[in-house]
């Protein structure tokens, strides 16, 4: 059982020996414990300190890309150095790298294909931006009800990756993918863990991904359109669709109260008109669900020979 954990780094010269240094080399159940540096376009000296502090692999695409790109490095140079499991761990140290043994546990017993960190408990954690902490419980909260699953933790970066799961997920390279990847696995049916974890935020710490409160909810909503839309298309155009023909049918109802009494359409026809629009756009949804869901169960056949490609390139 090999175990590669993988700090994914932009400049981080200052910390990322520390962290590494930290992550623990024996684990129960662990035969190899395989340290993994993805870089970012580093400019400054995180390459140099990674290998002296004893990183097993360090690789770097020489251009500065974004976070969801690095992870989306990381992953396939797990998959080249033989993990059965990776974790993705911040480098800045902000997560203890101690609690990488509990993390790992569900995935080592079969009982789950992830397990991501929970930073929420009860209550925000300490020096956490309060905003912050509110937006990603609701984020996580409405992405939940449409993907039909319990969300704790949306945005935690700290996760442990089964093989299959790193087999299976499909990565789009955005700033927002530990969202996406949330996402995905659940449209996969893979089985998401959560383990409370404490995390330290520092002072000077500015997040990458969460540039300011607009950008974030700008963000958090393209995610939840897309959830719903590419993973759960039946609920994007249905629901909307039989609401408006429901509508559409209260109001014909009520045009058929003012009329049938007299039969006088005249004064009466804009209701009619109303009720005859709303069936009609409730229907075209409607066509746009199934046309949607096809596209859906033609997009899951491309996947499944993509991951049957990956598992042949990255046979072990």
């Amino acid at each position: 059982m090999k175990l590669v954990v993988n700090l994914p780094a932009w400049n981080e010269e200052e910390k990322i020996a520390a962290t590494i240094k930290r992550v623990p080399r024996q684990i129960a159940g662990v035969d190899e414990v395989f340290v993994q540096v993805t870089g970012d376009g580093c400019t400054d000296q995180t390459i140099a300190h990674s290998r002296e502090a004893g990183a097993n692999s360090v690789y770097d695409r020489g251009v500065h890309r974004g976070i969801g790109v690095t992870f989306r490095d990381s992953v396939e140079q797990a998959l080249q150095n033989g993990a059965d499991i990776m974790v993705n761990i911040d480098a800045d140290g902000q997560f203890n790298p101690n609690d990488i043994a509990e993390l790992i546990q569900p995935v080592l017993k079969g009982e789950a294909d992830i397990v991501s960190a929970d930073r929420f408990g009860e209550k925000a954690p300490k020096d956490m931006p309060k905003i912050k902490h509110r937006l990603n419980r609701v984020a996580a909260w409405i992405i939940g009800k449409f993907m039909g699953s319990k969300i704790n933790d949306l945005t935690c970066g700290f996760r442990a990756y089964s093989r299959e799961a790193l087999l299976r997920l499909n990565l789009p390279g955005g700033f927002t993918y530990t969202q996406e990847v949330i996402i995905d696995a659940l449209g996969k049916n893979l089985i998401i863990k959560w383990i409370p974890v404490e995390v330290t935020y520092f002072a000077d710490r500015k997040s990458r991904v969460v540039k300011s409160v607009f950008n974030y909810v700008n963000n958090s909503f393209k995610i939840i359109l897309k959830a719903v839309r590419d993973v759960r298309p039946m609920k994007f155009f249905g629901i909307p669709g039989v609401i408006m023909i429901s509508f559409a049918l209260g109001v014909f109802i009520y045009f058929l109260f003012l009329y049938l009494p007299e039969f006088k359409i005249t004064q009466y026809r804009n209701y009619l008109i109303l009720a005859l629009t709303l069936f009609f756009i409730g229907l075209q949804f409607l066509v746009f669900a199934l046309i949607a869901d096809m596209i859906k169960t033609s997009r899951k056949m491309t996947e499944d020979q993509l991951y049957l490609l990956r598992k042949e390139k990255y046979k072990k």
